[in-house]
């Protein structure tokens, strides 16, 4: 099965990632500009090329953290709701999905486990205002088409 039929729905953070690529691009090129005019003036201390170098690297490993915040996904399909974050990708069945909710005042959705546990689903953001209402309707609408022992 393919990936795109393996999922009914997926969902992205719509603004978030321009914020992170936008700054992603300022850190790096800061850090690079820096390196770049470390040795240019006389501060009394003595810089190295080494130096301007690992400047420039650190901005370029810094630059590709932030990137991270771009990666958040969130799936629903009949094997569950698939969250992916900044790093891990996880599956949770549908069997351990209790709801999806967005708490008032939170930064993102909410995937309900057992035992008040839950898992942050960073693609549904409340940055992205109705993107992420119309997100929540699709992903209870699934949510109750695969749950409908869930209210």
């Amino acid at each position: 099965m393919s990936d795109a039929t393996r999922w009914d729905l997926e969902v992205r953070p719509h603004l978030t990632p321009y914020f992170a690529y936008g700054a992603a691009f300022l850190i790096a090129a800061a850090h690079i500009a820096v390196g770049f005019l470390l040795k240019v003036g006389s501060s009394g201390v003595i810089f190295q090329t080494a130096d301007q170098v690992a400047i420039a690297v650190l901005g370029v490993i810094i630059a590709c953290l932030v990137l991270l915040f771009a990666r958040p996904r969130l799936r629903v399909g009949p094997e569950g709701i698939a969250v992916r974050n900044l790093v891990v990708d996880k599956v949770i069945p549908w069997a351990d999905v209790v709801d999806v909710s967005f708490p008032q005042g939170a930064r993102w959705a909410r995937v309900d486990l057992p035992d008040y546990e839950y898992v942050p689903a960073m693609a549904i953001q409340a940055v992205d205002k109705e993107r992420a209402v119309d997100a929540m309707e699709r992903v209870r609408a699934l949510v109750a088409r695969y749950r409908s022992d869930v209210s």
